[in-house]
């Protein structure tokens, strides 16, 4: 299996992501991997690290996501692998719950969301982000 971490969907991807109406919930899975040292367009902070740049969004997103409906499920750095092997694991693991696809779009059009996700692209060297439906014994 060949894994890729990206900063951003491709707009195909993205496009068949968001056009699935009848979803429903979901909780996105979000492998994280941070860069060493946080690259800001405008040179700030050179001091930070990727992962405390991420953390500035972090702490931002929260209330985004509640703004659509959404939460965070659970969120924590990642500190080993039972079973399988990649090169390098990702950092952070986070899982973050939404009412659909739909709330996912309408927050990142938030002006407050936009307002942080500089934060996101100067700490992040790439992610995955997998879509899963809320299973047995998922708080919806």
């Amino acid at each position: 299996m060949q894994v890729t971490n990206e900063t951003s969907p491709r707009p195909d991807v993205a496009q068949a992501f968001f056009s699935d109406i009848d979803h429903g919930p979901m909780v996105m899975v979000n492998l994280l991997k941070f860069k060493d040292k946080a690259t800001y367009p405008d040179g700030r902070d050179p001091e930070l690290t990727g992962r405390e740049a991420y953390e500035r969004y972090g702490a931002g997103v929260v209330a985004c996501l509640e703004k659509v409906g959404g939460r965070v499920v659970c969120s924590g750095p990642v500190s080993g692998i039972l079973l399988g092997d990649v090169e390098e694991l990702w950092d952070t693991v986070a899982l973050a719950w939404y009412p659909s696809p739909q709330a996912m779009l309408q927050m990142v059009a938030l002006p407050e969301y936009q307002a942080i996700e500089i934060h996101r692209y100067a700490g992040l060297a790439g992610q995955l982000n997998i879509r899963t439906r809320p299973g047995l014994g998922a708080q919806s």
